[in-house]
């Protein structure tokens, strides 16, 4: 597609017309009452096909406590689907249909090339069925935004002006090439954000995705450890670190970190040659490694009271799971 040639309606129209049989409903019929009494209570959302298979990514919220799921096609038709795997961490999930025809798997872009202005469309079935394959347009308002799930969980989101409604959970943001580069969710949208619609980038996405179809679950690297809390340039420059920030860790006894020589109050200051200044730095950059995989960590150690100076030490740790 050249963008250049096309006017911003004729674009979005396009982008439209090639992103939509990618984009389904999802109905998620969960049972309540009583033994005697029972009813399905009816929720909707939307997902992506990513690929020919009949595997859709949608948010996890979407599918949650699920007795049954009804996915709507393009074409009107429904099928079952079932849950490959979901992951509370990053609201995602991955459910797959029966395929007897062809479907239109949406094709991944790459969200770390998003720049802030850049035009972008959102698909989904905003209030319901009854609006399906919505089209919304707007503009990246802001990349790695640090927002927080009603779970304690924190991670980094793109913004956009695109409006992102009930029912639009789980579908797609596209860019004007019609790349999915982000997968909308409302949960983390309704929390007192009014007027900003936020979508998990499509980088991460297909990470997530990629462990749900090999193992039903999100692997994730674990060092091991921990976190006490964090260093900041004041408190260093008191306890006279070289360095700035770093993060104060416990490390679990006979784990991975403590079988490496970690001690309890160490503080992390780098990971791979890469400073740390927070937790969150310290999860993303652990987090960003594999299972099995040997990190350096350079940690700084107090000394006791009147007892020489501070320690640096470099350390190699192999991440468990």
């Amino acid at each position: 597609m050249v963008v250049e040639e096309m006017s911003a309606g004729g674009i979005v129209s396009k982008v439209a017309t090639e992103v939509s049989p990618s984009v389904v409903g999802i109905t998620n019929l969960s049972l309540d009452g009583n033994l005697f009494d029972r009813d399905y209570t009816e929720t909707t959302g939307s997902g992506v096909i990513i690929d020919e298979e009949g595997y859709i990514v949608t948010n996890n919220h979407v599918v949650k406590n699920a007795d049954r799921l009804i996915v709507t096609l393009a074409d009107g038709n429904e099928e079952d689907a079932a849950v490959i795997g979901t992951d509370a961490r990053t609201d995602l999930a991955l459910i797959k249909i029966k395929v007897d025809n062809y479907v239109t798997p949406a094709e991944f872009g790459n969200s770390d090339r998003l720049v802030v202005g850049q035009g972008v469309v959102a698909i989904g079935n905003p209030l319901g069925l009854r609006f399906a394959r919505s089209v919304t347009s707007g503009v990246v308002s802001g990349l790695n935004r640090l927002l927080t799930t009603e779970e304690g969980f924190a991670f980094r989101l793109i913004q956009t002006d695109a409006a992102i409604n009930p029912g639009n959970s789980g579908g797609a943001l596209v860019d004007l090439e019609g790349k999915l580069i982000g997968i909308n969710t409302i949960k983390i949208a309704a929390q007192g954000y009014e007027g900003m619609g936020f979508s998990i980038p499509s980088n991460q996405v297909r990470r997530v995705v990629d462990d749900l179809k090999k193992y039903g679950k999100v692997r994730r690297p674990l060092l091991g450890i921990r976190i006490l809390g964090e260093i900041s340039q004041g408190e260093a420059d008191l306890k006279d670190l070289k360095q700035c920030c770093g993060v104060i860790v416990e490390p679990i006894i006979g784990g991975t970190a403590y079988k490496a020589g970690i001690r309890s109050r160490d503080i992390i200051i780098q990971v791979d040659g890469e400073q740390v200044k927070t937790a969150l730095e310290l999860e993303e950059k652990i987090t960003s490694k594999a299972v099995g995989e040997t990190v350096s960590i350079v940690i700084a150690r107090l000394p006791f009271i009147g007892e020489g100076q501070v320690q640096v030490k470099t350390i190699k740790v192999k991440l468990s799971e």
